[in-house]
C-alpha cells in the first residue's frame, strides 16, 4: 500500500499548473492525504475515479483545509478532535476552532489502522502562536493520537510547521529560535517519538539534504536550501511494515513536495 502526504498551497493551484494531475497518473497513490488545500469541494473542478474523497474545509475562505483521498473506502472518517476529546483540555474551544473550523484534521479509520492528516499551526513570524502550539496543540494531538492508538495503529502525516533536528534544515544556525525550529516545537515533535511513534523517512535515510519544503526566495529549491517539515509517522506497531519511506522533491507545483511510504497491507 502506497500512502502519501502532500501540501499543495492551494489545490486549485497545483491543478492550474497541470502538476496534480500528472502526479496521480504517476504515482497512483492508494492513500493521498492533503494539507492546505484552500478551498472547499464545490470550489474544485476535479475528477478522481477509484478514490473516495474526505475533505474537511476551512470556515475562512481560500485558507488551511485537508482532505484525504482513499482507493478503499474507510470504515469511519472523522473532522477535528471529536468534541468530547477536546473539551479535556485547557483551550478546548481553540482547539476545536482549530481542527475543525480552520481544517486541521482528518481522521480515516481502515481495517487494520488509522490514517490522521494533519496541517498543524504555524507558530507565526512574531511566535504568537508558539505558546497555543507548544502547551495546547502538540501535547492535545500526540494524545489524540495515543488514544485512537488504543483499538489500533496509527499512521499520521502532514505538514507539522517543524524541523526535528540540525539535519532537518539546510541552515539551521541563523534559524534557531525561529518559527518551525524554536526548542518549544522541536520537544514537541520529540514528544511523538518518545511516546512510540517512528518517523518512517528516518528508518531508511540519515543525514541532511532531504527537504519537503523550499522558500520561493532566492533560487532556494534549485539550490535545496530547504527544510524537513512534512512527515509520515507510524506507531511502533508498524515499524516493520514500511518497507520504503520517500521525499519525492521532483514533484513541483508547490513550495511543499510529497512524501510517501509503502507499508505491508
Amino acid at each position: 500500500m502506497k500512502l502519501y502526504s502532500w501540501n499543495v498551497n492551494g489545490i486549485r493551484a497545483v491543478l492550474r499548473k497541470g502538476t496534480f494531475q500528472s502526479f496521480l497518473a504517476e504515482h497512483s497513490p492508494d492513500i493521498l492525504c492533503l494539507q492546505e488545500t484552500k478551498a472547499e469541494r464545490g470550489q474544485v473542478e476535479i475528477d478522481l475515479p477509484g478514490y473516495h474523497e474526505f475533505w474537511n474545509s476551512a470556515v475562512k475562505k481560500g485558507y488551511s483545509g485537508t482532505a484525504i483521498f482513499s482507493k478503499e473506502a474507510p470504515l469511519k472518517v472523522t473532522n477535528g478532535f471529536p468534541h468530547a476529546f477536546a473539551k479535556r483540555y485547557a483551550f478546548a474551544d481553540e482547539l476545536e476552532r482549530d481542527s475543525t473550523e480552520e481544517g486541521r484534521v482528518v481522521t480515516a479509520e481502515f481495517k487494520k489502522f488509522y490514517v490522521v492528516t494533519v496541517y498543524t499551526p504555524n507558530a507565526k513570524d512574531d511566535l504568537s502562536r508558539l505558546k497555543l502550539r507548544h502547551e495546547h496543540w502538540d501535547p492535545a494531538f500526540l494524545a489524540y493520537c495515543k488514544l485512537l492508538e488504543k483499538k489500533k495503529p496509527v499512521i499520521f502525516c502532514g505538514d507539522l510547521n517543524v524541523a526535528h533536528t540540525e539535519l532537518d534544515l539546510a541552515n539551521p544556525k541563523p534559524n534557531r529560535g525561529k518559527k518551525g525550529f524554536t526548542d518549544e516545537e522541536r520537544e514537541g515533535f520529540q514528544n511523538f517519538i518518545d511516546a512510540g511513534f517512528v518517523d518512517t523517512f528516518r528508518i531508511f535515510t540519515q543525514g541532511n539534504g532531504h527537504y519537503s519544503w523550499w522558500s520561493h526566495f532566492a533560487g532556494a529549491r534549485a539550490r535545496n536550501v530547504g527544510w524537513r517539515i512534512d512527515y509520515v509517522l507510524v506507531s511502533s506497531a508498524l515499524k516493520k511494515s514500511v518497507k520504503r519511506a520517500t521525499i519525492h522533491a521532483d514533484v513541483l507545483g508547490s513550495d511543499h513536495c510529497p512524501v510517501s511510504i509503502e507499508i505491508a497491507a
